[in-house]
């Protein structure tokens, strides 16, 4: 028979998701933060255009976990369509970055250095991100809040752009196809774009 026990179980389950959801954010938003100053160097050391836009996606995910932070801390439904814009909005940028970036080192045959701290650091990157993004999804979920799912696929695109990275990078170091990184985060361009899109149209009447 359900009573009072059973709805005081169930809040503290909930408690209890949400502090998995924070804690996950607060993980993604300490490796961004120290993946902004590692990219900063390698960028800096190789004179690659793509380690120095994969720090700008570092950045982008940053603003995107500060807004699920903010919206599991107070949540109405004022709040969570605002974050669910914001969040819109870190998803265009990306698509915005990757689309410039990728013709820009197109256009201009810009030939990137090898970059060893830029494989290590993306490659980690790419597992740490892939492990998040499934950890904010199942949360999300259990929560049946749109605002840390939605997140998770920022997470998720973030795994997938370092992957691209490091493949870029690989491949540049071992047989000096310098075009591969961009002609990679054209594919991301298409993915970035359909998530806004979705974000906006769900939030139409």
């Amino acid at each position: 028979m359900s009573g009072p026990l059973d709805a005081r179980g169930a809040l503290v389950s909930r408690e209890g998701l949400t502090r998995r959801g924070l804690a996950l954010e607060y993980t993604t938003l300490g490796w961004n933060v120290v993946g902004v100053v590692v990219l900063a160097v390698a960028a800096l050391s190789a004179r690659s255009v793509a380690v120095a836009g994969f720090g700008l996606d570092s950045l982008i995910e940053i603003g995107a976990s500060t807004v699920v932070v903010w919206e599991l801390t107070g949540a109405d439904e004022g709040r969570r369509q605002r974050a669910l814009r914001l969040i819109a909005a870190a998803f265009a940028l990306l698509a915005l970055y990757l689309l410039v970036q990728g013709v820009l080192v197109l256009a201009t045959r810009h030939h990137a250095g090898h970059s060893p701290l830029g494989i290590a650091w993306t490659g980690a990157t790419a597992v740490a991100m892939f492990l998040l993004a499934t950890g904010k999804a199942r949360t999300g979920r259990a929560l049946e809040n749109p605002v840390l799912i939605t997140e998770g696929r920022v997470t998720l695109v973030d795994g997938i752009l370092a992957t691209a990275v490091l493949v870029g990078l690989v491949l540049n170091a071992a047989l000096g196809w310098w075009w591969a990184d961009p002609a990679a985060g054209f594919v991301l361009v298409y993915y970035a774009t359909r998530e806004c899109v979705a974000i906006v149209r769900h939030e139409e009447p």
